[in-house]
C-alpha cells in the first residue's frame, strides 16, 4: 500500500525540483524528506527517482505516480470537504492569500461579512505575489487565495490547483499631468485611448513591477505590442508609491482600477484597452469545503461595483 504522505512529498518533489525546496516548504529535513522518498521507492518497487548533477529528477514511473497522486489527493479534499458539510457550524482557522491593492480594497469587507455570517472561523490574512500562491496551497500554508493575471500575461494552470473568476479590472495609463509650457513627459491625455496611449509614451521613462512578476511582464508586453521595449527607470511593486512617483514626474505606468484607491493630486489616466482579471483559488477538491465556499461567497459580496464580476 502506498503511503499518502509520501505521495504527497513526490508530488511536491515534481513542483518544487530539489529535496531542500521541499523540506523547506514542508517543514522537514532533507534527510527525512530522502528516507520518505526511498521508503516510497521500496513501497512501489522500482526506482522512481535518478540522480542528475546535483538535482533529483523523477523517472517516468516517478511522473506517472505523481499523476496519479494529484488524483488521490484531490480526491482527500473531497472527502474532507464532505466531512467537513456533516458538521455543524464553521470554527478555526482559514488562512487567506491576497495581493495588496485586493487586500487594501476588498479584503476588509468580505472579513466584515464572513464574521457576520461565520463568527466561529478564525481567518488568518498573509500577502502573496500570485506567483508562490500555487506552492503555498498545495503545502497546506493557505486554504484560498486572491490571484490575477493580466491579457498580456495569462496564468499557465497549476496542477494541484482549482480556480474560479472573482472579478476583471480596467487597466489605465498614469502619467504627470503637466503644467503649461512643459514638455519633459508626455501627458497621456483624456482624448487618447488604447496602444496609442502607450505608444506616445515610447520615449518616456517608465515606472514598472519588480523583475519576474506578471504586473512587470504586462507592463513590458504591452509596451512591445505598442511598437517599442520601455526604459524603465524605476521599479516598485507597491501602486500607491508608484502614482506618488509619477505625479513627481518621475515616468508613466500602467495600473489596474484597484490600484488607484489613492490616487494622489497631478496624475493624469487613460484608460487603455487590456484588463486585470482576479482569480480564487484553492486546493483541486476543495470547492466545496464549507470555510472555501463560505470565503468565496464573502469576496464576491465585496466586489466593488465599479467591477467587472465573474460569472
Amino acid at each position: 500500500m502506498l503511503d499518502v504522505r509520501r505521495l504527497r512529498l513526490l508530488r511536491e518533489l515534481a513542483h518544487r525540483g530539489t529535496i531542500v525546496a521541499v523540506a523547506q516548504a514542508l517543514a522537514f529535513t532533507p534527510s527525512a524528506v530522502s528516507q520518505q522518498l526511498s521508503a516510497l521507492e521500496r513501497e512501489a518497487g522500482l526506482p522512481l527517482l535518478e540522480r542528475s548533477g546535483r538535482r533529483v529528477v523523477l523517472t517516468p514511473a516517478g511522473q506517472n505516480l505523481v499523476r496519479h497522486a494529484e488524483a488521490v489527493l484531490e480526491q482527500l479534499e473531497r472527502a474532507t470537504a464532505e466531512l467537513a458539510g456533516a458538521r455543524r457550524g464553521l470554527t478555526g482557522p482559514l488562512r487567506i492569500g491576497t495581493f495588496p491593492s485586493a487586500g487594501r480594497t476588498m479584503i476588509p469587507a468580505a472579513l466584515t461579512a464572513l464574521a457576520r455570517e461565520h463568527p466561529g472561523l478564525e481567518p488568518m490574512v498573509a500577502e502573496i505575489d500570485p506567483a508562490g500562491v500555487a506552492d503555498a496551497i498545495r503545502a497546506g500554508e493557505l486554504e484560498v487565495a486572491l490571484i490575477h493575471e493580466y491579457d498580456f500575461v495569462a496564468s499557465r494552470p497549476e496542477p494541484g490547483l482549482a480556480t474560479e473568476g472573482l472579478c476583471t479590472e480596467a487597466m489605465y495609463l498614469a502619467s504627470a499631468a503637466a503644467p503649461a509650457g512643459a514638455t519633459h513627459l508626455p501627458s497621456a491625455g483624456t482624448g487618447l485611448a488604447g496602444p496609442a496611449a502607450i505608444s506616445r509614451c515610447r520615449d518616456a521613462p517608465w515606472i514598472t513591477a519588480t523583475p519576474g512578476t506578471m504586473c512587470q511582464q504586462m507592463t513590458i508586453h504591452a509596451c512591445q505590442a505598442a511598437g517599442f521595449t520601455p526604459h524603465t527607470r524605476h521599479q516598485v511593486d507597491d501602486f500607491t508609491t508608484t502614482l506618488a512617483l509619477v505625479a513627481a514626474g518621475q515616468g508613466v505606468a500602467l495600473v489596474p482600477q484597484l490600484g488607484l484607491a489613492d490616487l494622489p493630486p497631478g496624475v493624469a489616466l487613460t484608460q487603455v484597452p487590456l484588463h486585470r482579471r482576479t482569480n480564487i483559488a484553492y486546493r483541486s477538491g476543495a470547492g466545496s469545503h464549507p470555510a472555501v465556499t463560505a470565503i468565496t461567497a464573502a469576496l464576491r459580496s465585496a466586489v466593488p461595483n465599479e467591477l467587472g464580476t465573474a460569472p
